[in-house]
């Protein structure tokens, strides 16, 4: 996939930690890489998985979601939010999770629709998709449920508490 022609990835603390942020130039201001890499961060750390495991964050425009979204899921409409997982070891006993994409147009909506920061919402995203490569999922209720409090937990600790779904709301896709 080829989501933009500015691409940023680094390498955390842990040896075995890689966020790898893919963005457009357009779409990077100061600190929001970083603020991608930190949501994420914060997902690995809350399931032990901080010095295990690696993964991509993509910010794509509606047209390139679209396509993945009809693709993938048989949906032919843009989303906010998709997630690739995979289960591969590069190297060995380090898992490379998959790919969460973001349509950053659709989120710049959806922050703007439910009032809050564009940070909080691809906070939100990041988790979201980051918990779909772990495996969460929000078909029935009591997954949901499961979900939507990992999420507000690691929001909350994000500084993003604002931006948490209650347990009650439509499911994030």
């Amino acid at each position: 996939m080829s989501p933009g022609s500015g691409k940023t990835s680094t390498k955390g603390k842990g040896a075995g930690v890689r966020i790898e942020i893919r963005a457009p130039r357009a779409y990077q201001a100061p600190g929001r890489i970083a603020g991608l890499r930190r949501a994420a961060r914060a997902v690995l750390q809350r399931h032990g998985l901080e010095n295990h495991a690696t993964l991509t964050v993509a910010l794509v425009d509606e047209e390139t979601i679209r396509r993945l979204n009809r693709t993938y899921r048989g949906i032919d409409a843009p989303t906010d939010v998709l997630s690739f997982p995979t289960r591969v070891e590069i190297p060995p006993g380090i898992r490379y999770l998959g790919d969460v994409v973001i349509a950053f147009p659709y989120a710049v909506r959806q922050a703007q629709q439910e009032g809050h920061s564009l940070e909080g919402e691809l906070a939100l995203l990041t988790v979201h998709g980051v918990l779909h490569l772990l495996g969460y999922d929000h078909e029935t209720g009591p997954e949901r449920r499961r979900m939507w409090a990992i999420q507000r937990e690691i929001l909350h600790q994000l500084g993003f508490p604002e931006v948490a779904p209650p347990d009650e709301e439509t499911p994030v896709s």
